[in-house]
């Protein structure tokens, strides 16, 4: 192992790095945000584990501490336990910057005495912010102090802004390439079939960050809404603070001014299925139509988002207006059956 960790050392491609790596108590989520002026920072620095923990490797970045410290956070080691160990598993462990948060909320932070000016840390219980190469320490503070300050709102928006505010606060002092957004929940993934709950990163860009965000607007409508919505149904011990985030991202949606009908119509689609919320379910099904008013699909799920609503006799009429542009339309034919059905159990 020596020899491979000695080899590390002598390819020095450093790297100016500021990373954040958390834990959200109530939804047990775990994520790391990075962004740096090297290619593809997502490949190099974040390493997560549902149910174990979180880790940024960076400065001279050691691509044995991930697997070491996932491997021993999963079985059940405390961050401070687990960084003591991998520091002394390497042969140069003063070139390493790390980042540990674990399923107990203990976060830890190393900053090696060779890493590149100005480099540090900061750390609380659930978060550990580090950077190096930065413009100085108020990259870290800034990114510290935002993170405490926006408890409620999704860890992955919570990440995010925080990568935004290091940016904003000088960030790399050599400039921007890569940036990188993930987050681990047990069964966030699609359809609950992986962990992976966020997985966003922007390999080479002007302006990585800008690009992180504009990904991330699209991605949290049509993937983590859904995924809280299952959640919440799956999960009845945290149904409540699921049906929340769920719902926080459908307002926001409604008071933005994305232009982007397939946003409105997927999350007014997942909100009707459960029968929740129906006006606001409305008021995003209308927006869609708004967007794209010759589009069947859209009024399908107008159609849906009046039935679960309550409001049979305009499901009916969207239904049919959906028909009219796809007549041979299967599933169509069975919605209507079912608006129909409820309409006549309540006209007896």
């Amino acid at each position: 192992m020596a020899v491979i960790l000695s080899l590390i050392i002598s390819i020095k491609s450093v790297s100016g790095t500021f990373s954040i790596v958390a834990m959200d108590p109530e939804t047990e989520e775990w994520g790391v945000a990075v962004a740096s002026r090297v290619l593809d920072v997502g490949y190099i620095v974040p390493w997560l584990k549902a149910d174990a923990g979180a880790v940024a490797t960076q400065a001279l970045a050691n691509p044995y501490y991930g697997p070491w410290a996932l491997e021993l956070l999963e079985k059940g080691k405390r961050a401070d336990e687990v960084l003591k160990i991998i520091l002394e598993r390497d042969t140069s462990p003063e070139d390493r910057q790390v980042g540990i948060v674990d399923k107990y909320g203990i976060s830890v932070s190393f900053t090696g005495k060779n890493t590149i000016s100005w480099a540090g840390h900061k750390n609380d219980k659930y978060v550990a912010v580090q950077g190096n190469i930065l413009t100085g320490p108020e990259v870290v503070d800034t990114m510290f102090k935002v993170f405490k300050n926006t408890k409620g709102l999704p860890l992955a928006e919570r990440l995010l802004l925080v990568l935004e505010a290091g940016e904003s606060a000088g960030g790399d002092k050599r400039g921007k390439q890569s940036a990188a957004l993930y987050v681990v929940r047990k069964r966030g993934g699609y359809q609950g079939a992986h962990d992976r709950l966020v997985e966003l990163k922007v390999v080479d860009n002007p302006e990585p960050v800008k690009e992180l965000r504009r990904q991330y607007e699209l991605w949290q409508y049509a993937f983590l809404a859904p995924a809280y919505l299952r959640l919440a149904k799956e999960e009845k011990d945290n149904e409540k603070v699921f049906l929340e985030r769920a719902l926080a991202l459908l307002e926001k949606a409604l008071k933005s001014d994305l232009k982007n009908p397939e946003v409105y119509n997927n999350l007014a689609w997942e909100f009707a299925l459960r029968k929740m919320y129906p006006e606001k379910t409305l008021s995003a099904a209308k927006r869609a139509h708004e967007l794209a008013p010759e589009d069947a699909n859209i009024m399908d799920t107008l159609a849906e988002a009046y039935y679960a609503a309550g409001m049979y006799e305009k499901a009916v009429y969207w239904e049919k207006k959906a028909l009219e542009k796809e007549p041979d339309n299967e599933f169509f034919k069975k919605q209507l059956r079912k608006f129909k059905e409820a309409l006549k159990r309540i006209k007896k």
